[in-house]
């Protein structure tokens, strides 16, 4: 399940990824923004997101939207089991080490600073990277979890 969360600054993004996820065969779910509000507050729909990916099977990911996609990351990561990145850059090693050496399982676009084709160009690449099984971070994820896990207990 593919988790989608914005407020109205990432609205068009979202949708746009939304369908074009649903055409590839992905279970999407889409947890707002779903009008435009420019006072909506991203944490009313993000929260849900990242509650979906900590309390969901390991294979539940997400992919959030804002404005620089800043404020988006910073709240999901406060969540038990949530580690997310962000991406608001046209930068291909971004995403790839952040499933490579991290694990991410959220993925925050800064909707402001990437177009729609690269947004879905990255989110393509991420989905379809693997975490690295190299002992080193599996450890550091390994200590991410336990350390979200022992402060939210």
């Amino acid at each position: 399940m593919i988790h989608l969360a914005t407020d109205h600054a990432g609205l068009e993004h979202k949708n746009a990824v939304k369908r074009w996820l649903l055409a590839e065969g992905y279970d999407v779910l889409d947890h707002g923004a779903h009008t435009f509000d420019a006072t909506d507050d991203f944490t009313d729909f993000i929260m849900r997101a990242a509650v979906g990916v900590a309390r969901a099977t390991q294979t539940d990911q997400a992919i959030i939207f804002g404005g620089s996609g800043e404020g988006e990351a910073m709240l999901a990561n406060r969540f038990p089991g949530v580690r997310a990145t962000v991406l608001y850059s046209d930068n291909s090693d971004i995403v790839r080490l952040s499933r490579e050496h991290n694990n991410a399982n959220v993925l925050s676009i800064g909707a402001r600073f990437l177009t729609i084709d690269d947004t879905k160009k990255h989110i393509w690449n991420w989905l379809h990277t693997t975490a690295s099984t190299d002992k080193k971070y599996r450890r550091r994820n390994e200590k991410i979890d336990a350390l979200t896990k022992n402060l939210h207990s």
